[in-house]
């Protein structure tokens, strides 16, 4: 299964280091930051996916509470080694965001789900991750999460967009083209164009993870069941992509969206 593959993925050390290190915001996360900062004081945070504590630092100290989760076992010992000697207070937990049972309902205030975390797990999956958040989510709180573009990666099968005057970074998309191809022998620019939604192998840790890509128009969909007031955030620029014709054309590789939960 597309979940159970990934999962085992990021148990890898070398993985585990990767992340371990990280520490710098998203610009699109920045602008959640910001835009959120004077009611985070009051708000009981969870934290999906955490990896290695990438955004432990910039949220833990603000926030009401904190709580961090992952499903990597070395993931979230990599986070209690990291901020052990730390002023912030943060807990941390194995935990699968598909089953967040240990938590009550109407739990949090805000929860973020971060570097696209949601997207290692199969589709069905990614439906039911959306009910448990907004099962532990407060209503009237706020559900922010990034997920790859559909758009983008079209973008990136189709090389007639992708030429330059640069014959390096022609080359360069030429391997990248070859490799995507190579890793994905049944996927089509013509099956991508016609898709709300595909899982492909794409070079997230050299080409080793499964991953979904989904159109905006689709994930919008996805998320009316159980969320409001949805806006959507460049992931480059951390800027609001508010205009339909600019959401349907934008081709970041992924994308940032805040919600109300309902």
């Amino acid at each position: 299964m597309v979940g159970d593959r990934n999962q085992n993925a990021y148990a890898a050390a070398r993985i585990v280091r990767h992340y371990a290190q990280l520490g710098a915001l998203q610009p699109a996360e920045q602008t959640v930051l910001d835009l959120l900062h004077d009611r985070l004081p009051g708000m009981k945070m969870l934290d999906i996916g955490v990896g290695g504590g990438r955004t432990t630092k910039h949220f833990a100290a603000i926030v009401a509470d904190y709580t961090g989760i992952d499903y990597s076992t070395a993931m979230i010992a990599a986070c209690k080694k990291r901020f052990a000697a730390s002023s912030q207070t943060a807990l941390f937990e194995v935990c699968d965001a598909r089953d967040l049972s240990r938590f009550q309902d109407d739990s949090f205030d805000f929860i973020l789900f971060s570097f696209n975390g949601i997207d290692y797990v199969s589709h069905a999956d990614r439906l039911k991750v959306f009910q448990e958040v907004c099962r532990v989510g407060r209503p009237g709180g706020y559900f922010c999460f990034s997920s790859h573009n559909l758009q983008g990666l079209e973008r990136e099968f189709d090389f007639r967009k992708r030429l330059d005057l640069n014959p390096l970074k022609i080359y360069v998309d030429l391997v990248m083209l070859a490799l995507l191809r190579l890793f994905n022998p049944s996927t089509t620019l013509k099956q991508l164009n016609a898709s709300a939604h595909v899982v492909v192998k794409d070079e997230s840790h050299n080409f080793c993870l499964q991953t979904y890509y989904v159109r905006p128009s689709e994930q919008l969909s996805q998320l009316n069941a159980n969320f409001s007031d949805v806006n959507v955030y460049a992931w480059k620029s951390g800027l609001n992509v508010t205009a339909e014709r600019e959401l349907v054309s934008n081709v970041d590789l992924w994308l940032y969206y805040l919600c109300v939960i309902d």
